[in-house]
């Protein structure tokens, strides 16, 4: 299954690290692809075996240090 978030706040490869980190450890998580947009909305896709909780990625996306937003 797959979600995509959308994450403000990203300027760097070093920023897709974090945020890769952090959302590979949530429990379910199998693969995490981020596309970054420099000055604007990056975004992440995560592949998991079940539809994570929407608030458990954004607490992840928030220990890296960024923001997820609404679309």
């Amino acid at each position: 299954m797959q979600t995509t978030i959308n994450i403000t706040g990203m300027t760097c490869g070093h920023c897709v690290s974090s945020v890769k980190e952090e959302l590979s450890g949530v429990p379910g998580v199998e693969e995490v692809e981020v596309q970054l947009n420099v000055g604007g909305v990056s975004t992440a896709t995560i592949t998991a075996d079940a539809e994570p909780d929407p608030t458990v990625l954004s607490k992840a996306v928030e220990t890296a240090g960024y923001t997820v937003v609404n679309s």
